[in-house]
């Protein structure tokens, strides 16, 4: 890819939408922007998504300046294995752990990119499993309701543990656009456990 939207960088490194916007707004990064019509993308190198998976690790709790001079090093140095900071005390940033985790949700993303089709044809474009007419934001909104992987296998066997384990990071990467359709699963009480970690289901898949 040559670039990725902050909602991916929030799927990417765990850091809430609000955070990635105000790190672009503060100017700790500066993001590529690209016009298509009269919308306008901001796109973020893989560096900058480095920096954010510090940012969601804790490095947001150090001042801005020195925040700023970490993007900066990395950007210009993205191998960098660790980077001592001078902050009045001994700091040293561990660059190579959060590229490498950086690198393993990449994998992950194109993962799940490989999974979803998006076709006209189909559901009138609504990203769809692969091989299915089954709706990615329907199971995420069921696991959000806290349904269980498998109660959703019961409705729907032709999905898998990790189809289902990567809906919610599909939303989260590539929220839909506009005001969502009614949907008739959603208002009804959930079954199950309130939360379904994505760990869980990779591991039991």
């Amino acid at each position: 890819m040559d670039g990725y939207t902050p909602a991916q960088a929030a799927a990417i490194t765990g850091l809430p939408l609000a955070a990635v916007h105000k790190a672009i707004d503060t100017r700790l990064i500066r993001p590529r922007s690209t016009r298509s019509g009269a919308t306008i993308r901001r796109l973020l190198t893989k560096e900058q998504l480095i920096y954010l998976q510090l940012e969601a690790e804790g490095l947001r709790l150090l001042p801005v300046g020195t925040r700023r001079e970490i993007a900066e090093s990395i950007q210009r140095s993205p191998k960098t294995e660790t980077l001592p900071v001078a902050n009045g005390t001994a700091l040293l940033i561990e660059i190579g752990t959060a590229r490498r985790a950086v690198e393993s949700q990449l994998k992950q993303l194109a993962r799940i990119e490989e999974m979803v089709v998006s076709d006209p044809e189909i559901m009138r474009g609504t990203p769809v499993f692969k091989g299915t007419r089954i709706p990615v934001d329907l199971v995420a909104d069921m696991l959000a309701q806290g349904a269980t992987a498998e109660e959703i296998l019961e409705g729907y066997p032709t999905l898998s543990k990790e189809k289902i384990a990567i809906a919610p990071l599909y939303m989260r990467a590539f929220p839909r656009r506009g005001r969502p359709g009614r949907r008739p699963w959603q208002g009804k009480k959930a079954r199950g456990r309130k939360s379904f970690p994505l760990s869980s289901l990779l591991r039991s898949a």
